[in-house]
């Protein structure tokens, strides 16, 4: 009878790998922590060993599972679907090898993802003494697995990684719809085409080929073909483009349109902090429901006269502050939701929506606004003074309107996938308890 399944522990059907590479190479690719999540390896970009620091160890191979030991619950984790030979990874993370004989590896990694097991291992983590929450192959060895018979686990596997690239579609597909904001919002805010086009139709010898625009941008430089020659920059009507002026004039941040402002991020910004109560851990637990809250997840907020409603930019006050090329940590959030006390809640005002709020601070270095050497910190009065370029309301609004369906179809492929995140996380244990047959998850994936 389907369900009635062997109980084995993880240890009896899987090693954790320790194998060191042999560096035959000058040049190999190096995975952090950082660098998997949910799956995916986030770059396959060649290094030279050299230059690596000293956990970077570990050979791994197809098939294996990546997994952090470090905030099990964060998604630090890999399945390694293609040859490896040229890849070498960090001892912070477990490589996880299954018996292939008795262990579907695909299987494994599907349980060992799922949410259930996942919050297991970030308590076993968060009970530990350490600096960080952290854990070790034998607490995963010790975890239970009803052990299917080797087809109907590739079975399982399949169904539910038919919802995985579902979700990774979802993925790409936002990639791209943000790629393109980024490129409307570079180019009207950023390169200023739509003034310089307005300046060429309106004085269109003022200038010799290759001489220095206002912006710092010459005439031929790369990216620049097709804005001069009197075509319109990309989805901007003629309308839109009558909006811009079409001259520059000095400002303490550089060359601006006219009637633009050299303003800062505390003039276009709502900030929400002060809606933010911190609670204990016993106060969290039992507010826990059906509202979604963000940020470390062991330090949720909850307000009791204001639950977070609408579109929002999150970006981080302290501890995770600042990415490695400068810009701020952000999260783009909707609906209706908690926070925790580590993050500044912020919607645009003054014509600025909060997306154009979220592309100008992702194209935004902040480190000269962040404090703290050991732990970092972005206080409200230094974010307040992050320079902001601020457009006529008109301009504001028309941008607003221009990137409204981009950010749309991204809020409606998320939702899509936490939907089937959830239905993912739903199947696992009614597949194993046999209250479901795979025919019937598959069917649920097909249509979900």
């Amino acid at each position: 009878m389907a369900g009635d399944y062997p109980i084995v522990q993880i240890g009896e059907l899987a090693s954790s790998i320790s194998d060191t590479h042999k560096f035959g190479k000058e040049q190999l690719i190096f995975l952090n922590t950082s660098d998997i999540l949910h799956g995916k390896f986030l770059h396959r970009t060649y290094s030279a060993v050299k230059d690596w620091p000293g956990q970077a160890k570990k050979s791994i191979r197809k098939h294996d599972i990546l997994f952090s030991e470090i905030r099990p619950a964060n998604g630090r984790w890999a399945y390694v679907a293609d040859d490896a030979d040229d890849f070498v990874v960090s001892t912070k993370l477990m490589v996880i090898r299954a018996k292939q004989d008795r262990l579907f590896p695909k299987f494994l990694y599907q349980f060992l993802t799922s949410s259930e097991i996942t919050k297991w291992l970030q308590h076993l983590a968060e009970s530990r003494s350490g600096t960080f929450p952290q854990i070790t192959f034998d607490q995963v060895a010790t975890l239970e697995l009803p052990l299917p018979p080797l087809a109907e686990q590739k079975a399982i596997a399949a169904v539910l990684g038919a919802l995985d690239d579902k979700i990774e579609l979802n993925r790409r597909m936002n990639a791209t719809l943000e790629a393109m904001a980024r490129a409307l919002f570079q180019s009207w805010f950023i390169d200023f085409d739509p003034v310089r086009q307005n300046m060429d139709r309106n004085q269109p010898s003022t200038r010799p080929s290759g001489h220095p625009s206002p912006t710092g941008r010459r005439d031929g430089d790369e990216g620049t073909e097709g804005l001069l020659d009197g075509r319109q920059p990309p989805n901007l009507d003629p309308a839109t483009a009558a909006l811009f002026p079409g001259s520059f004039q000095d400002s303490p941040i550089g060359h601006i349109p006219t009637g633009w402002r050299a303003a800062h991020l505390g003039d276009v910004v709502e900030v929400f902090d002060s809606k933010r109560v911190p609670l204990s851990g016993r106060e969290r637990e039992q507010r826990k429901g059906k509202y979604p809250y963000h940020g470390a997840a062991s330090v949720m907020d909850y307000v009791d006269d204001f639950l977070f409603d609408g579109i929002y930019t999150l970006m981080g006050e302290d501890g995770s502050v600042i990415n490695g090329d400068g810009t701020p940590v952000m999260q783009y959030v909707w609906g209706k939701f908690w926070v925790n006390n580590h993050v500044h809640v912020l919607r645009g005002k003054n014509g600025i929506c909060t997306e154009h709020l979220l592309l100008h601070l992702k194209n935004s270095n902040i480190a000269a606004f962040v404090t703290g050497a050991v732990q970092p910190k972005l206080n409200q009065g230094n974010m307040n003074r992050i320079p902001f370029t601020l457009p006529p309301k008109e301009i504001g609004e028309a941008f607003a309107k221009t990137i409204e369906p981009l950010f749309a179809q991204i809020r409606a492929n998320t939702d899509q996938s936490r939907t089937l995140a959830t239905l993912r996380d739903t199947l696992l244990p009614k597949l194993l308890s046999g209250e479901l047959s795979v025919a019937e998850a598959a069917q649920a994936a097909i249509t979900a």
